[in-house]
């Protein structure tokens, strides 16, 4: 749990940074500054989807995972939680960093397997790397959405933890290609949330979560067809 601990605290740092930043910078700057996180989003996005092993059967995973949010209300459940750590100060913006954030920090192919590799052999390098890029982009989010981004750590923790702890027994069950499909509907996540941070469409990404839990899935039903 080392290499996730580091990257909390990476992350807090970053905010902290973001926060001071916020009170600096005038609305101009502030638009500046979301368009910019945006693009470098929609980039990170783009690279992780287009490295998916297949097209169809990341397009089957989004639509299992978007019905299945969208039943279960993944998303209005998360802002509620956001709204509820953020208590009588915390508002909209407090729910939706922490939204944002906790999908930005843990939907990347760096949070499984470099959290799998810390678990298993001790090699924490990956998720070093991956705590100085997330600590830059806390900054960014911070200085858009505020204090909300610093709660993100919650979700860091758990879901990094979890590959941690368990990395031994995952990583055999999913595979090479298991890992890749996860990271590509991760990537797939990203251009959703980019959409909104460039004011081009808000999408209900939250929703589009249980896409990380059938994108393995359906990738290993694809190639029992060998197509």
């Amino acid at each position: 749990m080392t290499a996730t601990i580091i990257n909390a605290i990476a992350v807090i740092l970053g905010t902290c940074a973001g926060l001071l930043l916020k009170k600096r910078i005038s609305d101009s700057f502030r638009s500046i500054v979301m368009i910019s996180s945006g693009v470098i989003t929609l980039v990170l996005g783009l690279q992780m989807a287009f490295a998916t092993p297949s097209a169809v059967a990341m397009l089957f995973a989004l639509l299992a995972g978007g019905f299945t949010g969208f039943a279960l209300r993944i998303e209005d459940r998360v802002l509620s939680l956001g709204t509820l750590l953020g208590g009588k100060d915390g508002g909209s913006d407090f729910a939706q960093g922490f939204l944002n954030a906790s999908l930005l920090f843990c939907t990347g192919s760096m949070s499984i397997v470099g959290s799998i590799e810390a678990g298993t052999s001790g090699d924490y390098e990956l998720i070093l790397i991956k705590s100085i890029m997330d600590g830059f982009m806390a900054v960014v989010f911070a200085a858009n959405y505020g204090k909300g981004v610093g709660a993100s750590v919650l979700t860091i923790i758990v879901y990094q933890g979890f590959f941690t702890l368990l990395g031994g027994w995952i990583e055999p069950v999913l595979g090479d290609s298991g890992i890749a499909s996860m990271s590509a509907a991760g990537g797939c996540l990203l251009i959703f949330l980019s959409f909104g941070l460039l004011g081009l469409k808000q999408i209900q990404t939250g929703n589009f979560l249980p896409a990380l839990i059938f994108a393995p899935v359906c990738q290993y039903l694809y190639s029992l067809l060998g197509l």
